[in-house]
């Protein structure tokens, strides 16, 4: 059984299985209509528990559209259908649904709540995201990147903004596929030294570099998230935006960067306020193409998960 908890827990050899699949489920597909099935059917007869204990568009459509393309079925439950750890503990939960399931996505606050769910399930358990990292996100990114430019490796990534979940899962990926990560953003947003210190030490230079122009120099990619969530209150999303402005995306930062970088960010966004619609919707985006390969990666990964 194989479970897709975070990028530096997946060994990478088959990382790069997931993203070369993905990429082949992607090319088969070219033309055809979203709703018809693919040729190979390797979810035929499996169903997949698809777990919202956070609100979502991209990761419930495209783990759902990309079941039933494979040919299997969703089941999908939001936290109030479930009530994670309050009214059942999360071992008993995972306990029982994998009676039921044969794969099990979660989307989460708490890692411990992924990780318990992994521990106690005796189904694959994959993280749609948790407060702490966004793997699927990321193999999406990695996918993006590559069908614009080639392999990754040895490439700069630069991430502007706050050193957050997404980017801990892509300092987890600088480790596994070999590319170097520049953050830049204030002090108070940095991210956890734990993720940068773990991908130094396979070898990679992971930086942080206070000033924004100076970060973006030379990156073949730059990224950024929305600065503030959903759950964030007001007085918080103010601090935010005083401290991220200087770390704006805009067309001027990105004339810093090679003159073929790619923009990414990983949606819903903020527009003009982490990233101005101009860098968005301008020639170094591939925001768009990055949404739609959260399909083809999440495909990928479940193939994985379930051996098939």
């Amino acid at each position: 059984m194989q479970h897709f908890l975070d990028i530096n827990a997946t060994d990478p050899a088959a990382l790069r299985d997931m993203i070369d699949s993905a990429r082949r489920m992607k090319v088969a597909r070219a033309g055809r209509p979203k709703g018809t099935p693919d040729d190979d059917q390797p979810l035929a007869g499996h169903m997949v528990a698809l777990i919202f204990e956070k609100p979502s568009t991209r990761t419930r459509v495209s783990f759902d559209v990309g079941v039933r393309q494979m040919g299997g079925q969703t089941m999908v439950l939001s936290g109030a259908d479930m009530q994670l750890g309050h009214g059942e503990t999360i071992a008993d939960t995972a306990r029982v649904l994998s009676r039921y399931v044969d794969l099990i996505m979660i989307r989460t606050f708490e890692e411990q709540t992924l990780l318990e769910m992994a521990e106690y399930a005796d189904v694959p358990v994959i993280n749609g995201l948790t407060n702490r990292t966004h793997p699927c996100q990321i193999m999406a990114d990695i996918l993006t990147f590559e069908e614009h430019r080639g392999p990754i490796a040895g490439k700069k990534v630069v991430w502007s903004g706050d050193g957050n979940n997404v980017f801990a899962s892509f300092a987890h990926a600088a480790g596994q596929f070999g590319f170097d990560l520049t953050f830049t953003g204030p002090p108070t947003l940095d991210p956890e030294q734990g993720f940068v210190e773990e991908a130094r030490a396979k070898g990679v230079t992971v930086e942080i570099v206070r000033d924004p122009v100076k970060a973006v120099s030379g990156a073949d990619l730059v990224v950024t998230d929305t600065w503030v969530s959903m759950h964030d209150p007001q007085s918080a999303r103010e601090r935010r935006h005083n401290q991220l402005r200087p770390y704006q995306v805009n067309e001027e930062l990105m004339r810093h960067a090679k003159r073929d970088a790619l923009f990414m960010h990983c949606l819903p966004a903020h527009r003009d306020d982490e990233a101005t619609s101009a860098v968005m919707d301008g020639p170094h985006s591939v925001i768009f193409d990055e949404a739609e390969n959260r399909l083809h990666a999440q495909k990928a990964i479940m193939r994985w998960c379930l051996g098939v």
